[in-house]
């Protein structure tokens, strides 16, 4: 049997999801001319605040450390990061961001601001939504068992950010 709320949430989901793609095209399409990529401006907003290791980095971004080498390798290439190997452990790597990558960073906030259609008046209401959504899903809640409740997402288990 479906609930009254089934309809709601699929048809809520199939908004999300292409709201999500609209979002990343027209961030992709911004980016481009940068030379950078979604996963780079998120590496870059990560550390912009402060160095980090490379795992504290991945663990910020909700990725492996893995592939966020192969970002931050491509970022270091550009001179927009560097990274140091910690000497009291060679395995780890300390990641800084450079003048330049603070102005790439610049940059790509710009150039994906000047994508979004500044007359559209719901950014407000949207994004309370879709902070609840979030919050949500993220926050440890109690729910009653064989309740139709969607299971919790907990941070470290949170979909990769590209």
């Amino acid at each position: 049997m479906i609930s009254a709320r089934e309809p709601d949430a699929r048809e809520g989901y199939r908004l999300l999801t292409a709201a999500a793609r609209i979002v990343q095209r027209l961030q992709d399409n911004a980016l481009a001319p940068l030379g950078l990529t979604r996963a780079a401006v998120i590496a870059l907003e990560a550390v912009a605040p402060h160095p980090m290791n490379q795992e504290q980095l991945a663990a910020k971004v909700h990725v492996q450390s893995q592939t966020l080498g192969r970002v931050l390798a491509r970022l270091e290439d550009g001179g927009l990061v560097t990274r140091t190997r910690n000497p009291a452990d060679r395995r780890q790597f300390h990641v800084r961001i450079t003048e330049a990558g603070n102005a790439a960073l610049q940059a790509a906030r710009h150039a994906e601001t000047a994508v979004v259609p500044a007359d559209f008046d719901g950014w407000e209401t949207l994004s309370e939504q879709l902070a609840r959504f979030v919050d949500f899903f993220q926050l440890p809640q109690q729910r009653s068992p064989g309740s139709n409740s969607a299971p919790v997402l907990k941070p470290d288990r949170a979909p990769p950010k590209t």
